[in-house]
């Protein structure tokens, strides 16, 4: 019953569904966002509401202008201009290590043009999937090919990772990796492609891990936490503690402590955390259950799309969103190593939001002719 109501819907009409759960998403995100980010803006900005603003500003408003924008393009047009997506996106990236990109606590992930600052690597990742959508769903023929369809698909993973790893932003890395493995699979790549790019980049991913030392530390903070409760386990041990106390239905809205002085990163990395003190169990829940419809809506309309470059690019958006939401959840709560992941729709970052809303509006796009 529950499968053939997401199913049902009038052709030539947007998907009412996604466009509802998107909705939810972004309402909810500045909500939460509100809450936990009220004392780290006001102990750093003297601003209660400085965090929400500036998401409202440099988030909300452009995803508005994206998701309306694209929503009535004819998805087909970016087909053509996937390659010049995939350029610019990696232009942005190696401009990250020029005097226009921004150091922030190691990290050089962000570009300076004047008041506007923005990160590259989630623009990337909408350019990555249209490009890997537009190349795979055109020569259908040559996922099949040695020469032809695996070695140029590891020559554009290798480019754009070999930027972001440089970043560093190695939980993006993982999660494109992922994604053009996926996106290959459904456009009929062999298994054994698909096996030997696995094997490949998951040792080249534990060859850079173990030759770094702060992304080794965390391997080993995952495994042993309770050896240094001080130092590299005292993240992922307040976020325990936060979830722990919200309980079935959580401690209210606005009243988590841990967000005060003691959970890092409550706006972004931890704000799962905060979520599940605040609204606790059943709260922390319902946010999952909007998300697996979404993506769940996202496969099925993929699944009836006769066109593969909306397929795959429907593909691709549903796993984008179901693995950056499940390891930021995971890591959070322990399942995984911490890993910097944002949580889509929710943590603070004005380009990651605008560019899921973007997506959001492609998808609609896509529904249209569905």
């Amino acid at each position: 019953m529950f499968r053939r109501k997401l199913q049902i819907r009038k052709r030539g009409h947007p998907d009412y569904l996604i466009i509802a759960c998107l909705a939810i998403l972004v309402v909810f995100g500045l909500a939460m966002l509100a809450s936990a980010s009220s004392n780290l803006g006001k102990i750093r900005f003297g601003d209660t509401y400085y965090y929400l603003k500036h998401q409202i500003m440099y988030g909300l408003s452009f995803g508005l202008v994206g998701f309306f924008l694209v929503s009535k393009i004819y998805y087909r047009r970016y087909e053509k201009l996937a390659l010049v997506f995939l350029l610019i996106a990696i232009g942005l990236l190696a401009l990250v290590f020029t005097p226009l990109g921004v150091d922030v606590k190691g990290a050089t992930r962000w570009l300076s043009f004047g008041p506007i600052t923005f990160q590259p690597a989630e623009i990337a990742k909408l350019a990555f999937i249209i490009y890997l959508a537009a190349w795979l769903g055109k020569h259908l023929e040559r996922q099949k090919s040695f020469w032809q369809g695996l070695v140029p698909l590891l020559l554009v993973i290798a480019l754009v990772t070999g930027l972001l790893l440089r970043q560093p932003a190695t939980s993006t890395v993982v999660i494109l990796i992922a994604i053009a493995l996926i996106v290959y699979f459904v456009s009929g790549a062999k298994l054994t492609h698909i096996a030997g790019v696995s094997l490949l980049a998951l040792a080249v991913l534990l060859m850079v891990i173990y030759l770094t030392p702060y992304r080794w530390d965390r391997i080993q903070n995952f495994l042993e936490p309770e050896s240094d409760l001080e130092a590299g386990g005292f993240h992922l041990n307040q976020a325990l503690i936060a979830i722990g106390s919200g309980g079935t239905l959580g401690v209210g809205y606005g009243e988590s402590t841990t967000k005060i002085s003691y959970l890092p990163e409550p706006v972004g990395d931890s704000i799962f955390a905060v979520i599940a003190e605040e609204l606790g169990f059943i709260g922390s829940s319902a946010l999952i259950i909007v998300f697996l419809i979404l993506i769940l809506r996202l496969f099925i309309l993929a699944n009836r799309t006769r066109d593969k470059f909306g397929q795959l690019l429907l593909v691709g958006f549903g796993s984008l969103l179901a693995l950056q939401s499940f390891m930021h959840i995971a890591a959070i709560s322990g399942l995984v190593p911490l890993t910097g992941t944002p949580l889509p729709f929710i943590s603070y970052g004005g380009t990651a939001l605008a560019v899921f809303m973007t997506m959001g509006g492609i998808a609609v796009n896509i529904s249209k002719y569905t």
